[in-house]
């Protein structure tokens, strides 16, 4: 028997590469290679050309047809097949040591339609993920992975990866007519392969740049993307379908801040999802807001320098390792808030910065894009499709991830052209003004677009500045003459220094400083509050928030408790950083985390910490118990002074008033005495009261100085009210009493 050999094709004048297009190829900026590559009807038969480096020999398999293609040098192999019409066919390339069967991907239509082209044209692909980045697909029959990037300055893009020895000559990809974006679909390549884009700039040079759009990286400091497809089936349905029920304004919404990575180091997404939810309802926080997941180099940025906007970070795991932690929240009736990063990210030169050879995703003004309080760069907001690809970023994380709320970081910095900028270092709107009218239409943009696809989902703003309307609706426009921002709460900054401020004041001195803490009701309608004592205020020398009080260790503790007490009583949301919960006296370090070796019953003053982590299960209970407290948070018909202006004794005292009108009263008294019938003003149709929190009980930590018996009103006048009831005031505690 005999073996019959492969044809060896005959060579044409026509059949190998013309010399420019061979040099375009060489070099990186070829437009279109599918054009001059893969198989071509001519007019002496089919011309098939190849690049395939490294190879030894290239074998055309068409049926029971195989050509062997001549050998053109530089990895180039062509040749003709006596075929009057393209066939199916597939490559037999021998390497040293190895023979490779494979598809041709220069005989592929291209992957995407002219509608997702026309939407990404347009800046208003709200599913930009589903149409760029890496994906395991199946073309025209064939298995494999098709890759796109948006990169309209590039004289021409390759993609390379492990599977190409990181040489990206084989596999130039085509730019898709005026759109910027470039294609190729690789057959044979699935998920789990690592790769980048080859980007040749305006200028010649060339340079390798992680996919803007993936959606699994490389573990840091390694930073090539990985193929990912998605294999998470979701058990959190009950949840989808209820958490739009109640208006977010109008609900419990008790928020307990962390740092993954930090929470307890070590722990993997998967970890984490054994332990997190249960301590976190134990607790009894609504959610969770966890600082920046997406992807970023350094650590010690705590996620806010963020290079992989679509990909949660590696150090952790999979993305679907994040959804099974994400689902399992869910199921236990947790909610889950991220951070999000929309106003800068990092100059590395294999992200985003100058992706293509110039400013894309950044302004090209210098003055605009360099951000100057984090050497980092400024997104272009007025550029329609960087706006479409943070739109659907913020997209993006709620549908693919059940995310119900996205807290947006430094929207000041966004909203203020001369923000942290001298004189002369910024140029005014076409207004004359300093508002980035660019950065406002882009926060309008989003979160209308993320209201109208992802019911129940919140957006919530970072903004340390009196902008007019941040959580006005979009369409309603303010004395300032802008529309409102049409964020759902906004953080309350004001709120958070001046009260941080008042704790601490030695108790002796609070007299003095008293408005601190009622000056915030003068504006606590303006916008839909939160309250947050957030990781910022316990790092960098500011002291963990049990540090900052004054006192011996007893009354640091006793205010620390008290403090608690009239934030979770005050109108608004609340928000607390993980270990201020147990009353962790060191700052927060991202290398070590919470101090959880305090509750260690080994520990001697593990009682004390303990006594605050039940105050704050109280608290949340409590809180979740009593409409008061959250139901009218943005109606001042809910909120009632009973005694605002008593600075001479430290006391604050008002009503919270549910949509039905019953009370629940708050009594912060911050002073270090005892102060027995004290008279409080109360409305008379309640006809006794009952303590259903008292931040000084004895398993708090405190001396124990609590009301047991129902409080009866008293037919005296006091406070503009004619029924009173006298009070013990117990020190630097906060007492909540409801109608009995």
């Amino acid at each position: 028997m005999t073996t019959k050999k492969p044809a060896t094709s005959r060579q044409l004048p026509g059949a190998a590469l013309p010399p420019a297009d061979r040099e375009r190829l060489l070099h990186g900026t070829h437009h279109d290679p599918h054009a001059v590559l893969g198989a071509h009807p001519g007019e002496e038969g089919v011309v098939v050309r190849v690049s395939r480096p490294y190879a030894r020999s290239v074998t055309v398999v068409a049926g029971g047809l195989r050509t062997v293609l001549h050998d053109d040098g530089d990895g180039f192999f062509s040749g003709l097949l006596p075929l009057r019409e393209v066939p199916e066919y597939r490559l037999r390339v021998a390497y040293e040591g190895t023979v490779l069967d494979t598809d041709d991907p220069y005989r592929f239509l291209p992957t995407l339609g002219e509608l997702d082209l026309h939407l990404i044209g347009e800046g208003r692909h709200e599913q930009l993920w589903q149409a760029l980045g890496a994906h395991v697909t199946t073309h025209q029959g064939v298995p494999g992975t098709r890759f796109a990037v948006w990169a309209p300055d590039a004289r021409g893009v390759r993609v390379t990866g492990g599977f190409s020895l990181w040489d990206g000559s084989g596999f130039p990809m085509r730019s898709l007519g005026s759109t910027g974006v470039w294609e190729l679909f690789v057959p044979g390549i699935g998920e789990g392969e690592v790769y980048k884009f080859e980007i040749t700039r305006p200028d010649g040079s060339s340079t390798l740049r992680a996919d803007p759009l993936a959606r699994r990286t490389e573990v840091p400091p390694a930073t090539a993307s990985i193929v990912h497809a998605s294999h998470h089936t979701w058990q959190d349905a009950q949840w989808m379908a209820h958490r739009a029920d109640i208006p977010v304004h109008e609900a419990p919404l008790s928020v307990y801040e962390l740092h993954l990575p930090s929470w307890r180091p070590g722990l993997t997404y998967r970890d984490l999802a054994e332990q997190l939810p249960a301590y976190v309802a134990e607790l009894g926080f609504t959610h969770v807001e966890l600082m920046p997941v997406a992807e970023h180099p350094f650590g010690g940025s705590w996620g806010y320098q963020v290079t992989g906007f679509y990909a949660p970070t590696a150090r952790l795991g999979t993305p679907d390792d994040f959804k099974y932690l994400v689902d399992r929240l869910h199921q236990a009736g947790i909610g889950v808030l991220m951070d999000w990063v929309p106003a800068h990210f990092p100059r590395d030169d294999w992200a985003l910065a100058e992706f293509d050879g110039r400013p894309l995703y950044e302004h090209h003004d210098p003055l605009r894009a360099a951000h100057p309080d984090w050497g980092t760069l400024e997104f272009d907001f007025g550029r329609r499709e960087v706006r479409n690809f943070l739109v659907a970023n913020a997209v993006y994380w709620c549908e693919e991830f059940h995310i119900d709320g996205l807290r947006v970081d430094a929207v000041a910095s966004m909203l203020y052209l001369d923000y942290s900028r001298e004189p002369g270092r910024w140029t005014p709107n076409e207004h004359g003004g300093r508002e980035n009218l660019d950065a406002v239409a882009f926060l309008q943009e989003m979160n209308a677009t993320v209201y109208r696809r992802c019911p129940g989902v919140v957006t919530i703003a970072e903004e340390s500045t009196a902008w007019d309307g941040v959580t006005r609706p979009t369409h309603h426009r303010g004395p300032s003459g802008f529309g409102g921002l049409g964020f759902g709460l906004k953080w309350n900054m004001g709120w958070m220094h001046d009260s941080l401020q008042y704790i601490q004041h030695e108790p002796v001195h609070r007299t003095y400083h008293h408005h601190e803490m009622t000056f915030s009701m003068v504006y606590a309608y303006s916008e839909n509050y939160v309250l947050p004592i957030s990781h910022d205020e316990v790092v960098h020398g500011k002291r963990a928030l049990v540090s900052k009080m004054p006192g011996d260790w007893w009354q640091r503790r006793a205010n620390h408790r008290a403090y608690l007490g009239f934030m979770w009583a005050h109108p608004g949301k609340q928000l607390l950083f993980m270990g201020q919960e147990f009353a962790q006296g060191a700052e927060w370090s991202e290398a070590h985390g919470p101090d959880w070796w305090l509750l260690d019953p080994s520990y001697g003053a593990a009682a004390d910490h303990r006594g605050v982590l039940d105050l704050v299960r109280d608290l949340n209970t409590r809180y979740r118990d009593t409409p008061a407290l959250w139901q009218r948070d943005t109606d001042p018909a809910g909120f009632q002074w009973i005694a605002g202006d008593a600075a001479d004794d430290n006391v604050f005292a008002f009503l919270r008033l549910d949509a039905d009108g019953t009370p629940l009263l708050a009594i912060s008294h911050l002073s270090p005495v005892v102060r027995p019938d004290y008279r409080l003003g109360v409305p008379e149709d309640v006809p006794a009261w009952l303590e259903v929190l008292n931040t000084d009980a004895g398993r708090y930590g405190g001396s124990g100085i609590t009301h047991p018996d129902p409080v009866k009103p008293e037919p005296q006048g006091a406070h503009g009210r004619p029924a009173s009831i006298r009070l013990t005031l117990p020190p630097l505690a906060t007492v909540w009493l409801r109608p009995a």
